[in-house]
């Protein structure tokens, strides 16, 4: 898994693209963002859902620290499925 590095001033927008050979004719009917741990000082924010393709702003974070960033989808033919991201924090 992929770690994604992020400066605690920073803000900076992640993307999952699921329309990448994923949907195979369906569609995202709804999308949600959680991070882990939840009481954090990392923020979600601008959370949305263009096509195939979901996105949401992060900000803040405290240097050291490593965040779980999921994206939660529901599909037109009622399946869901989830992505997570792995976001360390650090002095950059």
């Amino acid at each position: 898994m992929t770690i994604f590095l992020k400066d605690p001033g920073g803000v900076i927008e992640h993307a999952v693209d699921w329309d990448a050979g994923y949907l195979a004719g369906r569609t995202i009917s709804q999308s949600s963002w959680q991070v882990v741990p939840v009481q954090s000082s990392l923020t979600l924010s601008g959370a949305r859902l263009e096509g195939g393709r979901t996105a949401v702003t992060l900000s803040g974070g405290e240097a050291g620290c490593v965040y779980r960033v999921t994206n939660r989808v529901t599909l037109s033919d009622g399946s869901s499925d989830e992505r997570t991201l792995l976001v360390r924090v650090e002095e950059r």
